[in-house]
């Protein structure tokens, strides 16, 4: 069984004012993927991440994780995990 990869694509997709569609395009993927990777429904292969990540410009961890994300607020703000 394979575990779930977490991840902020839909963040910094918004961020970035990308569509689903032109990231897919963008990556060689169905727009539908992207969609599935957002909601946590698929998990992508280390490929498709790497390729996710290049096209932003960021470090695949910044992406996807095999941890929970710290909500950004806090990160932003500095608030410490319990």
């Amino acid at each position: 069984m394979s575990e779930q990869v977490h991840n902020r694509l839909a963040v910094v997709r918004a961020e970035h004012k990308v569509s689903r569609q032109s990231l897919a395009e963008a990556v060689g993927a169905h727009y539908q993927t992207i969609g599935y990777i957002e909601r946590g429904q698929y998990n992508p292969s280390l490929d498709l991440a790497l390729r996710i990540a290049k096209f932003f410009g960021l470090p695949v961890e910044a992406l996807f994780s095999l941890e929970p994300f710290r909500p950004l607020t806090d990160e932003v703000y500095g608030r410490k995990q319990p």
